[in-house]
């Protein structure tokens, strides 16, 4: 009987691996950076070793699914970022936090 993968979205929509809060990004980023599964345990000690072997094997076995979950990943954390910079813009916030170091000096 085959096994299904420990892989759950949450409710943004982000694959975790088993019961943890550890993200399928996270295991195949580390894996494709040449880390084995002991070594991804070790990093995140929270997963469980057959949950990563799982998670390592349904990505070799659905490559293309899975990068197109993560190039929609990576494409959702751009618009985010480039919406953070206009509502932050960071040339702003410098400017302010120099002027007010300017106001506390002459003070």
């Amino acid at each position: 009987m085959a096994e299904l993968a420990p892989l759950l979205p949450n409710e943004d929509g982000v694959i975790l691996v088993g019961k943890t809060r550890v993200s399928l990004d996270t295991v195949v980023t580390v894996f494709n950076q040449g880390a084995t599964a002991e070594e991804i345990i070790y990093r995140y000690p929270s997963l469980k070793l057959a949950d990563v072997y799982a998670t390592i094997a349904f990505y070799l076995k659905h490559p293309s699914e899975v990068e197109a979950y993560l190039q929609q990943r990576r494409q959702y954390a751009q618009e985010i970022r480039e919406m953070n910079q206009a509502r932050f813009d960071p040339q702003s916030i410098r400017d302010r936090l120099f002027a007010r170091r300017a106001d506390q000096e002459a003070c």
